[in-house]
This record gives C-alpha cells, structure tokens and sequence, in this order.
C-alpha cells in the first residue's frame, strides 16, 4: 500500500501567490544604507522566486512594519539558542495546529513514510547572500553524518532504521531525496523539532574547516586561530547552529548573531535573506534587532517587571505572575497566561533503578507507585499552589492532543488514603514503628528521600505538602537538594530513590509524534535512567530494562517506528498512554498550570494565548515571531 503525504506550497492560506504579492515588495529601512552602497542586492534579487507568504491577517494578526529592537533577558550564555527556537526556521515545521508543513522547502513528498522528496526554494540565499543548494545537503550527508572522525558514534538513532541509514541522492538542481527501506516516520518530527536534524549546512563555508577540502598548514592556523585542538573539534565549534556562537556561520533564520562570545549581551539582526514575506510583500522578521541581556537567572523577574525586556517568557514562571502583573500599572507592558504542555507540571518519579537491595522491590511494586499517587490531595496541591487554575490530573496528554483519553488523566489519580493504606499492607508492609512509620522487610523504619535541583520554588511549596500526605499512610519523606548536574550524575549511579521534576515534556502529541518519552529512551529519564541510557547507547551502557512492561513500551514503540499508517500510529500511542497511566511510572499531580508571557504595549501579533513548551510548540516558535512587530517602530 502506497501511502503518500504531499505538499505542493509553503502557504499559510493558499489564496495568494508569489507574483500577486512581490510588486509591492519594499526593502526594509534597517538595510537601505547597504543596499544604497552595493553590499546588498535589492529585495528582488534576495528573495527566493517563490518566498514563503504568511498570511498574518488569517493567523488573527494584522500586518506590520519593519523596525524597532526587541529586548529580552536569558539566564546565561548558552540561552541564545532561545533564538534558533524562537525563529523557528526549519526544513519541515509545524503549524500552529500542530500539522507538518513546509517552510525552507518550496514542498515535499513522502511515500510510504520511507521515501522523502524535498524541493529547494529556487533562489533561496543563506544569511551571506551564499545560495542554498543541495550541495549543502550531500557536504552535511557525507561530509559530516558519514565522516568517522566528525561522527565517530555513527549516525543518529533517528536516521537509522534497522541500523541502517538511507540512500541520499541530489534527483535534480532544486531536490535531494532521503530514502529508506523500511518505513521511518521518525524523520519529519525531527526536522520539525527545537532542537532539528542538522540535515542542511553552508557548505561554502564550512569546507574551509574540513580536512577533505583544506590543506593542513591553513587548517592548523584556523585551529590556532579559534584555539581548537583538533580539525574536529573545530568544525564542530564553527558549524554549531542550534546554539549559534558563530556570528560568521551563514544561517537561514529570521535573524543572526553578530556578537562573539563570551559577552554580556547579544544583538542578533534581521537576515536580509530571509524566506518569508507577508501578504503585502513586506520581508520578515518585522523586528530589526533582537538584543539578549545576560542576567542571572534569579533576577531575571525582577527585571521583566521593572521594565528591562520587551518580550519574556523564559526565566518567569507562574509564581512570578503576581508581580509582574502589578508592572502594568507601572510599564507599558502586558502581561498574558499561556497554557503550559507539559503532562503535569510537577512529578513525582519513582526510580524503577534504585540500587538499594530493599528499597529496589518496593519502588518496582506498581501496589506501591499506585499507593504514593492515590495519597496525594491533588485539589489542595492545586489550590495551594496553582490557586486553582491549574487541573489535577495523571502524567498524562492534555485535552488539547487527539490522543488524551479522560480515563488515562483520572487513573489512580484521586485523592484515596483508605486504597494507598489498603495498597500497603498488601504488599507486607502493615507493620509499624512508634512513630508510626511502616517497616521495610529488614526492620527499618520507611523513610525516603526525594531528589530535587532547587531551582523552583513550585516544587519546594508542592513537596511541603506532599511530605504531610505521605506520613498519614506512614511514609516519611525527606528532601535533598542538589545542583542539577550532580543530580543527573546521581541519577545515573542508581542512587536516587524519588526525584521531583515535570511530567511528560510533549504533553500535546499527534499520532505522527514519535511516542518515545513514555519508554525508556533516554538517560535524562529520571523515573529510570539507566534504562534510557541503555537503549540510547544501543546496549553499550546502563542496564537492560528486565520488568514485562518497560519491555512492552519498548516493543511498541519499535511499532511505531515502523507504521505507516496513522492508525497504526494512534493505536500504538494509546497503547503506550495505557501502560503509563496504569504501572504509574510517573505520578503526576497537575497540569494544564499557567506560563506568563509579558510583552511590551506596543508589541503586536503575539497572541493573547497559546500553548507553551519546548517540544513541539518550539516555546513561542510555531507563532512566528519573525510576524510581531512593534507599533512605534
């Protein structure tokens, strides 16, 4: 059976075409000097023959004018990369509906979800004027995915099937095509995602760091030069596109980094080059410059709500919307609540890879996760907290995916302390101490440890009352904190019993979504990482997942991964949502809380609400913000 997804133009709204909108093109002030001076071709010349045209007006926005800086904070360097997710460029992206669609790509074709046909923008220009090509595809295809010295673990999970990767061939001079034997309906996903398949890089550029295109002396003077000690180690520095550190890499983002670092801020610029035009022809982004102050992360807050960004989400959350609200009556600023995606807000995850020999058994009891989950009074957690306005609710999809089931959100999610003592005794743990705590098998008294990084306050406040609803069923529960990187060390060691982080990070899935984050996948899986770093390093470290249904969620999501129909696609999520909800492998308490978003008063086209998240809404990349504007720009 032929199963053929297609995609003829990279249209929001196919009402308009490319020579409806194009005579009225302007150049945007910011670049007229450069024009003027012959260092940039006029707009014609910059764009493709066939732009992307974002209908604005159909997205409810209104059409603006080019100019102005944006201000923002980020908590330290490396959150720059808040720009390649914000201006969300990408081969293949997702709507704001959540459907693939093409962006960089003019179109594209999938047959039997193995076969994928990509079609350039003719025309299309990297940010240095530089074309876009499929030379640039073949040089990061076998330059870099292929070449053992740059790619020394082999090709990415994602680009193998059966461990083998596909047949890449340039069909013609605007269209490459990635072929596998079996179905991988793994690839668009990850084309579409935060952080994208590094599928495409500016060969022009690059070759002069690679050894197959550069002789030794000069590429040891480039090594000297950008204090790299390797030819690898080099061109890895330089071609880094997801946290753009390079103000010199040619990029196909809204806009690019002109700072070196280390710096205590950074100015990203429109690329003159840019793909995308709105209906009246005018070139996006509409925003000049982007300007990154670095702050510390715990005052980033307090300087959103004096007044110092223009546009912040990241470094606030919902404990900071009180305060921040009230900078309205002080700023010209507007603060709005966005829906976060995450399965729930805060989890509680139970290490099914503790090394205690006592501990281990218990934690892997499905009586006892069921028992810790049903304890918990989720409505005063959320009332407490959340004063309310969140919903209490399983680690689970939110009602906003095709996939959310009620009955997965309310599994052993309700607040049962008679079911947890019930739960407990069964297991043999009727027994008390005069404190009333319950006695392990070898005589001690159940007391445990839950691991948190410390860096929010939600979760101090949620566990002072999750320690009191656990010591009513004779529980004691005890809080260590650590920095975050020891804490993912001490997670890998098996020395963490229970750990406190979010839920499932996509809590907004289509079936099309690959399901890996309800198995084993990964060692930053706190509920079992060595599980995950297993399964990641393809069985060189970690341990084998060795219970029945860590196996099943494994075994489905190898299904999955070679479907090639939607319903297979949804019956496999649902599946794997069933097992989840029923072993509890998370416990979650309450989702659907509130971001904060402030904006100035004079941004326009964000969007008074939106969902919000890393993976796959991009945080705020699927609303486009290469379409706000600023109105006194």
């Amino acid at each position: 059976m032929k199963i053929t997804r297609r995609t003829t133009l990279g249209l929001i709204g196919a009402a308009l075409m490319p020579h409806q909108v194009l005579g009225a093109a302007q150049d945007p002030a910011f670049l007229k000097d450069k024009i003027d001076a012959g260092e940039l071709p006029p707009l014609a010349e910059r764009l493709p023959k066939a732009p992307r045209i974002i209908e604005v007006a159909a997205l409810g926005g209104q059409p603006g004018r080019t100019g102005g800086v944006l201000r923002t904070l980020i908590g330290s360097q490396k959150d720059i990369r808040l720009m390649t997710i914000y201006g969300y460029s990408r081969l293949v992206g997702y709507s704001r509906d959540l459907h693939f669609e093409p962006d960089i790509l003019e179109r594209f074709e999938v047959e039997e979800d193995r076969i994928y046909t990509f079609r350039l923008r003719d025309g299309h220009k990297w940010s240095d004027g530089s074309p876009l090509t499929p030379e640039d595809f073949r040089y990061a295809w076998e330059d870099v995915f292929n070449n053992e010295d740059l790619t020394s673990s082999g090709l990415p999970r994602v680009l193998r099937v059966e461990d083998e990767g596909p047949t890449f061939e340039i069909v013609d001079p605007l269209t490459v095509r990635y072929s596998w034997k079996k179905p991988n309906p793994d690839f668009l996903p990850n084309l579409a995602a935060p952080q994208a398949l590094g599928m495409v890089l500016p060969s022009a550029y690059m070759k002069q760091f690679h050894a197959r295109y550069q002789d030794e002396d000069t590429l040891k003077k480039l090594m000297k030069k950008y204090k790299a000690k390797k030819w690898t180690a080099l061109h890895i520095k330089m071609s880094r596109q997801y946290r753009p550190e390079n103000p010199e890499l040619p990029t196909l983002d809204p806009w690019r980094n002109t700072t070196t670092p280390p710096a205590d801020q950074f100015v990203f610029e429109r690329n003159p080059f840019f793909h995308r035009v709105d209906e009246n022809g005018t070139q996006l982004p509409y925003v000049d410059r982007v300007v990154m102050g670095v702050s510390s992360s715990a005052i980033i807050p307090a300087k959103t709500g004096a007044g110092e960004s223009d546009l912040q989400a990241a470094g606030i959350d919902f404990a900071d919307y009180t305060f921040l609200k009230d900078s309205e009556k002080r700023y010209p600023v507007k603060v709005s609540l966005w829906k976060k995606t995450q399965g729930s807000r805060v989890a509680i995850l139970p290490n099914q890879n503790y090394n205690d020999p006592i501990w281990k058994p218990i934690l892997r009891d499905v009586r006892f996760r069921r028992a810790l989950s049903v304890a918990i009074d989720r409505h005063e957690i959320n009332m407490a907290v959340f004063f309310g306005l969140g919903k209490e609710s399983a680690d689970t999809v939110l009602p906003d995916s095709p996939l959310f089931r009620p009955e997965f959100a309310s599994g052993w999610a309700g607040h049962d302390p008679d079911l947890a003592n019930r739960l407990l005794d069964e297991m043999g743990l009727a027994e008390r101490d005069d404190d009333g705590l319950r006695l392990l098998p070898d005589g001690r008294s159940a007391e445990m440890i839950i691991e948190t990084a410390g860096e929010s306050t939600v979760d101090t406040d949620v566990l002072e009352l999750v320690i009191d609803h656990w010591r009513k069923i004779g529980l004691a529960l005890f809080v260590r904190t650590s920095q975050r990187d020891i804490f993912r060390s001490r997670a890998l060691g098996g020395q963490i019993m229970l750990s406190i982080w979010s839920g499932i990070d996509n809590g907004v899935p289509t079936a099309d979504m690959n399901p890996g984050q309800l198995a084993p996948t990964t060692e930053d899986q706190l509920q079992w990482p060595l599980w995950g770093v297993h399964y990641l390093t393809s069985g060189e470290q970690g341990e084998a997942p060795d219970t029945a249904e860590s196996q099943q969620l494994l075994r489905l999501l190898a299904e999955w991964g070679t479907s090639v129909t939607a319903q297979q696609r949804e019956r496999v999520w649902i599946d794997m949502l069933r097992i989840y909800s029923e072993q509890v492998y998370s416990i979650g308490l309450v989702n659907q809380t509130l971001q904060p978003v402030l904006a100035s008063a004079r941004l326009r086209n964000l969007p008074e609400a939106g969902l919000y998240g890393f993976d796959p809404t991009c945080y705020l990349g699927v609303y486009k913000p290469d379409t706000f504007w600023l109105e006194d720009a």
